[in-house]
């Protein structure tokens, strides 16, 4: 047989490669040259982003939550010269993705700075920064918006860091993994305020509130995957709090606070803020992302106590992350650089969560939301 012959043969007996799956990331953007709601695809088996794409034209659209049945993206911006949430709905076009604005509704306490959607798809939450207040709204079954249903402003303010805490400043919100409660971190007030949850009308009655560390800031709160932990991440503070969790209850107690920078570090800083946290999906490592420093911290996860222990700090590859994510599979890392207009990529080491860059950078106009087209989760 001839050679050639014999390599066909053993060509043929090799299985072909099974097409690289990819995933659509959703990036809220903020101020600079930026035009609205962006997109971009990541390849799940080489860590390549696509070039990003404007994907709707609308004024600062901050932060973005995907319903869960993954067919309609919310935003929080300004439509119309209107501080609004509002509603698209996502079509699948060949390899594009598409938004189409589906309506929208006012605020009514100037901009959010978050947005989240219950699990079961009915409430839409809103967290107000200047206005230091919740917004709750009903959805329809077609995923649009039905009305606002609530409204809650917050008062005082802990006073510790002059000029941050004199007011409340309502900076996140979102959900207990079994939809009961709600979870608002105010970093003027130095507590998570707590709200229970009724679905059914898309309403709010505040139960109670967990306390951080004075002048901490809350910003940011995840949940543990699989354990009753929840993280909390202290702007000012440029730490984390561990809290345990009572799901009966929804009672926090606090159990540890880590600094994500050593103090001598943060000295040489003008400007220093934490921005976000992530858990990953195997609950094993724990990312919250540094401003001014420019990295994100990877902490390790005691398996007993939910604790954290500093792993390595990374630096993002780029100026200001204001937001990052994980990937559903954990795979891989994208955190956004707001200052440098960039989104770069970091294997995730599994068995340890370092982060390695793979040298994979996209530029996209000033990010400040990283969200992936599967998130809907409770505990994201």
């Amino acid at each position: 047989m001839k050679l050639s012959a014999l390599l066909f043969l053993i060509a043929m007996t090799i299985p072909m490669t099974a097409k690289a799956e990819t995933i659509d990331v959703w990036l809220g953007t903020g101020g600079g040259p930026s035009r609205g709601i962006y997109h971009s695809t990541l390849d799940l088996e080489t860590g390549r982003l696509s070039e990003s794409e404007l994907a709707a034209e609308v004024q600062r659209p901050g932060f973005l939550a995907m319903h869960p049945d993954g067919h309609h993206l919310y935003a929080v911006g300004t439509l119309d010269g209107v501080a609004s949430v509002i509603a698209y709905k996502i079509a699948k076009e060949g390899k594009e993705s598409k938004l189409t604005l589906h309506n929208s509704l006012p605020i009514g306490d100037g901009g959010a700075a978050h947005v989240a959607v219950d699990p079961t798809g009915n409430t839409l939450l809103t967290a107000q920064y200047g206005g230091g207040s919740v917004a709750a709204y009903q959805l329809n079954e077609d995923g649009s918006l039905k009305k606002q249903t609530a409204l809650i402003k917050h008062s005082g303010g802990s006073r510790v860091v002059d000029r941050r805490q004199d007011s409340p400043h309502a900076h996140w919100v979102g959900f207990s993994p079994d939809n009961r409660f709600a979870f608002v971190p105010d970093l003027g007030l130095d507590q998570v305020v707590i709200y229970k949850v009724d679905t059914d009308s898309a309403t709010l009655t505040r139960s109670g509130a967990a306390d951080v560390p004075p002048g901490g800031g809350p910003r940011h709160l995840k949940f543990h995957p699989t354990e009753d932990i929840v993280y909390v991440l202290n702007e000012l503070a440029l730490s984390v709090t561990v809290f345990d969790y009572d799901p009966a209850s929804g009672e926090m107690t606090a159990k540890q606070t880590i600094p994500a920078v050593p103090q001598a570090e943060l000295d040489k800083e003008l400007f220093k803020s934490a921005s976000e946290i992530r858990v990953h999906p195997t609950g094993r490592f724990v990312y919250s992302a540094n401003r001014g420093h420019d990295t994100i911290t990877v902490y390790s996860v005691d398996a007993k106590t939910g604790e954290l222990a500093v792993v390595e700090r990374e630096h993002v590859r780029g100026a200001t992350p204001r937001n990052f994510n994980l990937d559903p599979s954990g795979r891989w890392l994208l955190a956004g650089g707001q200052d440098s207009h960039t989104l770069s990529v970091f294997g995730v080491n599994e068995e340890t969560g370092e982060l390695t860059y793979n040298r994979k950078v996209i530029n996209t106009p000033s990010p400040i939301c990283v969200l992936f087209e599967h998130e809907g989760s409770a505990r994201d």
